[in-house]
């Protein structure tokens, strides 16, 4: 099983205060805030501790390692970043996970300001079969004492350690029977104790197990999954090769984005239900398998995941988080690797709505998925670090409306085009296009991520010089030029003489080079001009400009350039 750690910033609901004379354990007064001082609880014994683990996560965990920060304020601890791993099945991988798990959490604290005084760390697994809670007590003592350890090594002690299995709870660190003994002791019922009060009170919900928070994220088990493969299969012998040319990738991308508009739509127009199970039904049975296989291939370009999580407002928040919850859920079979896309998604869209817990599991899901997903990466990191993220709505946002100004202005001269009297009002090539913003080199994706070769970032143009968004289409019928130089610069004129007149007539090919491409030669041809010879020209030089009729042979006449 592959573990991805799983930190949290400054806590601002809890206070865990006090220490013995020598340094270990518990005292009589370790408080918990609720949600600030008019909430606070006091935490006297260890059972009180392991009660308040699943407030301090938001769930339950299950086969987890966990450890929480406290610092020392005035003689009473305040909960600080808590970190969570998988416990590996290998005996071998625990001393790397302790090392791992207790360095993240106090380094992660140190670049937040805080280094942690104190630790207090959780053993949760549940038996097997025929197992019983001491016998996973006995069997991850050594993982505890890695732990106890690691933390000590860099200098921040844990006070208590506890196991928590089967309904009840065992502590490491104290020795005497009395209190601790050996068969351990039973846990309270959920919601029952003084803090599930306190933290009911205060808004503090506690969302079920690790395994249900999970299973809404996770591929289908069940016979549709190979319908589901199937209609994957399908659909990457259709989209993959239009994704891998530069010309048809954009359609796609288009494509793609309608698909996951209307999606949403019919999301948000079905009936509500009660409980998440039945949600996901209902997501799932409006979601057909050819529609979920094209939006998770479209995903995989990151231009178009960039456009994307751009839905994460308002209410295109809610209908998106579904849509990515149902997409991750169809990334079936050998397909597993492409639920990073939409488990980013969803880890954003979450974390941007104000829902850490299940960002956190969603970005450390996509890194299972794929441990080289930049985007989820940088997120992962972001929300694990407490950082706002507003500064990537602003991004966003920007994005968004940048590109719909493009938009608008292409309209705009798309209407203009049959006002235009003059060559003088067509735009030079390489002209910039006001509202377009300029992609720095080597940008591919929302967050930086290497360019991939092949690849197309959506603002970027095929041409280099822009003419094909910054040239209008030649009116039908016309026959114009681009405007030519400058007077200042204007060479001095000379009588051209059409080729075959004479049989020493050359062509001036300096003036050839120098001369400007038609619209229709700068841009792909949408439409032919109707009445034009291809190549034809017509200058506008003055009012004695003579132009050769259309019928004219190129051999029969010449043009006088005054």
């Amino acid at each position: 099983m592959t573990n991805h750690s799983e930190t949290t910033g400054p806590a601002a609901n809890g206070d865990n205060g006090g220490r013995n004379n020598d340094g270990s354990g518990i005292s009589d007064r370790v408080g918990f805030d609720a949600h600030g001082a008019e909430h606070q609880v006091t935490l006297r014994t260890p059972g009180e501790l392991a009660d308040a683990l699943p407030y301090l996560l938001g769930y339950r965990p299950e086969d987890s390692i966990v450890l929480v920060a406290l610092h020392d304020r005035g003689g009473r601890g305040r909960f600080g970043g808590r970190a969570r791993l998988g416990i590996p099945a290998n005996k071998d991988d625990w001393a790397a996970v302790a090392r791992q798990l207790a360095h993240g959490l106090i380094t992660g604290s140190e670049r937040r300001g805080a280094r942690p005084e104190q630790m207090v760390a959780y053993l949760c697994q549940e038996p097997a079969a025929g197992e019983t809670g001491r016998q996973i007590t006995e069997r991850l003592a050594p993982l505890a004492a890695l732990l106890r350890t690691e933390c000590g090594r860099l200098d921040v002690p844990v006070i208590e350690a506890l196991c928590i299995s089967g309904g009840r709870y065992w502590s490491y660190c104290c020795p005497s029977q009395e209190c601790c003994p050996v068969e351990g002791l039973p846990m309270g019922l959920p919601g029952t104790s003084v803090l599930a009060a306190a933290a009911t009170y205060a808004g503090l919900q506690v969302r079920g197990t690790l395994r249900e928070l999970r299973a809404r994220l996770q591929p289908w088990e069940t016979a549709a999954a190979l319908e589901q493969e199937v209609a994957l299969d399908t659909a990457g012998m259709a989209l993959v090769p239009r994704m891998l040319e530069l010309t048809s990738r954009a359609e796609v991308a288009e494509e793609t984005v309608r698909l996951a508009r209307r999606t949403m739509a019919r999301f948000a127009e079905a009936a509500p239900v009660s409980g998440a199970l039945q949600a996901d039904l209902r997501d799932d049975e409006l979601l057909g398998h050819q529609d979920a296989a094209e939006l998770i291939l479209g995903l995989q370009d990151r231009t178009t995941r960039d456009r994307a999580a751009e839905w994460m407002e308002a209410e295109e928040a809610g209908p998106a988080l579904r849509l990515w919850r149902a997409l991750a859920r169809r990334c079936v079979g050998p397909y597993g690797e492409h639920a990073a896309a939409p488990l980013t998604l969803a880890g954003w869209v979450a974390w941007a709505t104000g829902d850490e817990i299940e960002a956190r599991e969603a970005l450390a899901m996509a890194l299972g998925a794929d441990p080289g997903y930049l985007f989820a990466r940088l997120l992962h990191q972001a929300c694990n670090e407490g950082l706002d993220p507003e500064s990537i709505r602003r991004c966003l946002r920007a994005e968004r409306e940048g590109r719909e100004a493009r938009a608008r202005a292409e309209i705009a001269q798309s209407a203009d085009v049959d006002d235009v009297e003059t060559t003088d009002e067509l735009v030079r090539p390489n002209t910039p296009v006001p509202g377009r913003l300029a992609t720095p080199p080597g940008y591919d994706g929302l967050m930086g991520a290497k360019p991939v070769p092949g690849k197309r970032n959506d603002t970027q143009s095929e041409c280099p010089s822009r003419a094909a968004d910054a040239l209008p289409p030649c009116p039908p019928g016309s026959d114009r030029s681009l405007p030519g130089p400058p007077p200042a610069t204007t060479a001095r004129r000379r009588k051209r003489v059409r080729p075959g007149t004479r049989p020493d007539a050359r062509p001036n090919t300096a003036e050839a080079e120098s001369r400007q491409p038609c619209a229709e030669e700068s841009r792909p041809r949408s439409r032919p001009a109707r009445g034009t010879r291809p190549g034809a020209v017509r200058r506008t030089t003055g009012k004695d400009d003579v132009r050769r009729p259309q019928g004219t042979r190129p051999g029969g006449a010449t043009e006088e350039e005054g």
